[in-house]
């Protein structure tokens, strides 16, 4: 066991898209988005693009590259989930009208790093693992279509390497309030499913501010 992390050094991805909702857990039914996209999006775009045991994502800073501009929309949903007991489901019977506030034109630089995870092997190093990260990046190249919060929502990105200059952020400073950092599951719980949050699942927030369109995320400010 490794006595302290093995991290990378920094990797800029820009991601960009048409629409985004990265969802306020406190609007329950109504699907309201944060400001800006948050920590655990984030990361998911990198976990689309390279994910193994071995590694573990860490954002350290979102630039929020385009005014921050809303879209709302209503849509029928189905109110319940299909399971292998039943036969069908008659959608009249289930379907809903919700509300949606979105993020319209919507594009971020992710300045994050990766650390060595203590299920890594001997022949599991960072020089492999950022060379690997790269490659794939530089060729569009993804284990799923990464998203903007919601899968209907997919995302467009560009690593910026070989000294490619940055893309300017907004000239925009303001409180962004409480935002959610992450969820954690309980390890024991080896069924769960990723996507649902149940009695086993602790979310974590930071107080989130833009300063100059920068984002800074630092895992000291997290509250459980």
């Amino acid at each position: 066991m490794r006595d302290s992390p093995v991290k990378s050094n920094g990797f800029r991805l820009k991601v960009w898209g048409r629409n985004a909702c990265f969802t306020r857990p406190e609007m329950k039914v109504e699907r309201v988005s944060y400001d800006v996209i948050t920590p655990s999006a984030a990361r998911g775009v990198l976990e689309a693009i390279l994910w193994k045991p071995a590694i573990r994502w860490k954002v350290t800073q979102i630039d929020v590259l385009y005014p921050i501009k809303w879209e709302s929309v209503r849509r029928n949903e189905v109110g319940s989930v299909m399971s292998p007991r039943t036969k069908g489901l008659f959608i009249e019977d289930q379907r809903q009208q919700r509300a949606g506030l979105l993020l319209r034109d919507v594009a971020y630089t992710i300045h994050a790093h990766f650390e060595i995870t203590d299920k890594a092997g001997a022949e599991d190093t960072v020089v492999k693992f950022t060379e690997i990260f790269l490659r794939r990046a530089e060729k569009g190249q993804c284990f799923h279509r990464p998203y903007l919060g919601c899968r209907e929502f997919p995302a467009e990105f560009e690593v910026f390497s070989n000294g490619k200059t940055l893309p300017e952020a907004i000239p925009e400073t303001r409180d962004l309030g409480w935002m959610l950092y992450d969820i954690q599951h309980d390890s024991a719980n080896n069924n769960r499913t990723p996507h649902f949050c149940n009695d086993n699942c602790r979310p974590s927030f930071f107080r989130a501010g833009l300063n100059k369109g920068r984002m800074l995320i630092d895992e000291k400010e997290v509250r459980s």
